[in-house]
């Protein structure tokens, strides 16, 4: 594979801390990092996430924005606090290039938006330095990325149509119909 070059070796200390609320999730990844050769440590709140960086800060990092009680960025402050040098990617459902900037400003290493695999976040967290990861394998279609906004307007107006519809500047039965179909893919 020509994009191994790019890649740094995982190194002597292989601790990960994953962080996510999202369960089936959070366990598929664990596994699929364990295979890939790191030592997992799995956390599904801010609290649970702050209290490993705090105790036993990792090496590398993989943080969801939106957790249920609270903001993803709140471990990567208390990771970059206990070690400096970790490697950090965040995760987020709901990719903004405001939030990217905040995460990659704090000291997050890369952003990664959801759906992210195993072998995007592996090589994100592996990237050297001076190079940029390579693109993802199989990137989101414009019209997943719109129906993923559309999604996260909606959720922000606690599912509320009429309102949705006027931040988005839609006509609320075309919102409908969208809400109404399937995801793209």
């Amino acid at each position: 594979m020509s994009q191994d070059r790019n890649l740094r070796d995982i190194g002597p200390d292989k601790s990960l801390l994953l962080v996510d609320d999202d369960e089936p999730f959070l366990r598929r990844l664990e596994r699929a990092m364990e295979k890939r050769g790191f030592e997992v440590e799995a956390a599904m709140s801010v609290a649970a996430g702050k209290a490993i960086a705090t105790a036993r800060p990792p090496a590398y990092a993989v943080v969801d924005l939106r957790l249920e009680d609270g903001n993803g960025l709140d471990v990567v402050e208390a990771l970059r606090a206990k070690r400096p040098d970790c490697r950090i990617v965040v995760l987020t459902g709901y990719g903004a290039i405001a939030t990217a900037v905040a995460a990659v400003k704090i000291g997050a290493t890369d952003y990664l938006s959801k759906p992210a695999d195993a072998n995007d976040i592996t090589a994100a967290l592996l990237a050297d330095e001076e190079e940029l990861p390579p693109p993802p394998e199989n990137p989101m279609s414009a019209d997943r990325v719109r129906w993923e906004h559309i999604q996260r307007v909606y959720e922000l107006c606690d599912r509320n149509v009429s309102e949705t519809a006027r931040r988005l500047n839609m006509h609320r039965r075309t919102l409908q119909r969208i809400l109404a179909k399937r995801s793209p893919r």
